[in-house]
Order: structure tokens, then sequence, then C-alpha cells
């Protein structure tokens, strides 16, 4: 056993203790110098006889400094909206992360991330907008890109929820989607779930982990402030029973406003008929809220109707604007994709 000898006054003079281990060819001595925080600093190692190998000089023992990323958030964009990750990017002042997204002649998908994200809190923005397989698909190897790439936590913002109306069975034999996608998601390796104004508030309980249900409101709120409408000549359309929920706290928010609801029966899926109306909004300004417009066949034949019954004017207010069909309708930004609309704007939020 090598010998330690500790010199109490030398120690307390030259913050320093010496050690001396016997070899085979002679002395070496091992002089540790302490920093000013007590702790252990660079080692020097002398040899008496000048026996000490190269790969003991004092150059091996000297710490290289590590540099540390002081920012450990990384967001990344699919392909499905790139637009909306950059402005998200540049709102919280950061850059994308560097992502190779490929597709094979035979349609599959390639993900490899161009920068480390170990121990990193990753943010995927992925809306599985149409294609919404395609777009689902890569989300979930991104997601598995990134657990195997050793990311603290994977969070996978979802603007538009994919499979979010086939949260129960209206019929036999049925399959619920929404909770499949939920599980797909979950066993990829996400940590986290942040969605924007789901079909239905159940669709949070399919997973089995912690979900982030944002909402749109505010932002079509401002907008219908930005516009000269008194509360008085208001009312909230439901534009079928389901979204009666929806609707009712839209209401609230606007004063309190009076509310109307559209009954409809639907053939077939992306099929509706409007039979009658809920309510009075003869000489009133019309307010439809729903969370999505697919193929625009609710709203337009909702618009048709409550123009019939004397509504002064009509808005249909959304957050989701899928469009499907791409006829008669208005963008985002109020531009013209086709003609002109039967109703008067569409406000989309994602």
């Amino acid at each position: 056993m090598a010998s330690l000898a500790f010199s109490s006054g030398s120690v307390a003079a030259t913050n320093k203790f010496r050690s001396s281990i016997p070899a085979k060819n002679g002395l070496i001595s091992c002089r540790v110098n302490f920093k000013e925080n007590g702790r252990l600093g660079a080692q020097t190692l002398i040899s008496e006889q000048e026996t000490v190998p190269d790969f003991l000089t004092s150059n091996h023992f000297e710490k290289t400094p590590i540099r540390k990323d002081e920012n450990r958030l990384r967001i990344f964009s699919g392909t499905a909206n790139p637009l909306l990750s950059e402005e998200i990017a540049c709102y919280m002042g950061l850059d994308l992360g560097k992502i190779d997204i490929k597709r094979f002649a035979d349609g599959e998908i390639y993900v490899q991330l161009r920068e480390s994200v170990r121990g990193c809190d990753v943010y995927l923005v992925q809306p599985t907008c149409p294609p919404a397989n395609e777009n689902l698909m890569e989300l979930l190897i991104m997601i598995d890109a990134c657990r195997r790439a050793s990311a603290k936590t994977i969070t996978a913002v979802i603007p538009y929820f994919g499979y979010a109306r086939a949260d129960r069975k209206t019929q036999g034999r049925e399959s619920i989607a929404a909770k499949l996608v939920a599980n797909l998601i979950t066993e990829a390796g996400a940590d986290r779930v942040l969605a924007c104004d789901l079909h239905s508030g159940q669709s949070m309980g399919y997973f089995d982990i912690p979900v982030d249900h944002v909402h749109g409101q505010p932002v079509i709120l401002d907008y219908l402030a930005s516009k000269t409408i008194y509360s008085d000549d208001l009312v909230v359309v439901s534009p079928d029973v389901g979204g009666v929920a929806r609707a009712r706290a839209f209401a609230k928010k606007l004063s309190d406003a009076p509310l109307a609801i559209v009954d409809k029966r639907r053939h077939g899926h992306n099929v509706a008929e409007v039979m009658n109306l809920i309510g009075d909004v003869k000489g009133k300004v019309a307010v439809m809220v729903d969370d999505m417009i697919d193929t625009a066949g609710t709203i337009s034949k909702g618009a048709a109707l409550l123009h019939h019954e004397g509504a002064r004017e009509v808005y249909a207010c959304s957050t989701h604007a899928v469009f499907s069909v791409r006829e008669e309708l208005f963008s985002a930004t109020d531009c013209p994709i086709g003609s002109k609309p039967t109703w008067r704007e569409h406000l989309a939020c994602a």
C-alpha cells in the first residue's frame, strides 16, 4: 500500500499537499493543488529519477473544458406545415433544428436529425392535415428518431389532430381510430402532446401521457371585436348538435349572446343535409362556430339556411381550415381561392 503523508503547515501556507508513491525505478511524487472553492485542481507528477512514462505527463491530467449548450430546447418541423414551424421558432427566438426528411420511390419516409438532441427538450411541430396518413407516419418516425437520439423529453405539437372525429362508435363494428392514433404516438416515444381545439374533449383521455389542449377562441374573439358589430345584434350559431357546448362557451365570451342551433341530418361521411333551425336569427348577425371545416358542406348549407331565416350577415369561424374541396372558399388571409362564398367571411386560426 502506498503511504500518503500530509503536512498541515504546508497546506495552510501553500494550499497543496504531497504524497509519495513507491515505483519500480524510483519514487513518484504527486502534488495536488487546491482551488479556492476546495475542489482538487490539476495534478502534477514528478519523478525524482525522471522515469515517468510519457502518458503520465501533467498534460494528460488536465481537464479539457466542456462546452455546454445553455439552451437545451430544440424545435423541429415536419413537412406538413413548415411555415407554422418557422413562425413558432421566430416567436421563441430560436432557429429550427436541422433535420433531413426524404421519401423513397415506394413512398417510405426517411428521417435523420442533423444535430445532437441528447438531453434536450424536443418539440416536433407536425399537424396531421391532408395527406393525413403520410403526415401521421412522418410524425411517428420523427418521434422515434428523437427517442433513439437520447432526447430528454419529446413533445408532439399537433395543431390539427387527425382522426379526432372517430372518437366513438356510432354504429356496430366501427373502429375508434382516435384511440388507435393516440396509442401509436405514445408507443413511438412521445412524452407529451400539445393539440389545438380537438374535435371532442374526450380525445384527451385516449392518451396515456399528458395532453395540453389549447383553444383558438382568443384569436376569433379579437377578430370579431375589430368588426363594428353591436352585441345586441349578435347571435352565435352551432352548425350541429354536437357543437352546442363549444358554441355556448363562445357565446358567453361575447357578452352572453343568444344561441341558435342548426339541426343537421347526415346521410354519410362528408355529406350533410340541413333540416331546420332552432332559435331566432332574423335581422341578426349570425356567427357560426365550429372546430374544423373539411368539405364545407355543413357551413355552406348552414349559411344558406341562416340567410333564408332572415340573418343580416353570416360569419363562419373555424380553427382548422382543412378545405379538402377547395371550391368557393376563402383562405386564412381572406384571399379568394375560388369564387366568393355565400357567407361573408371565413376565419381560420390554424
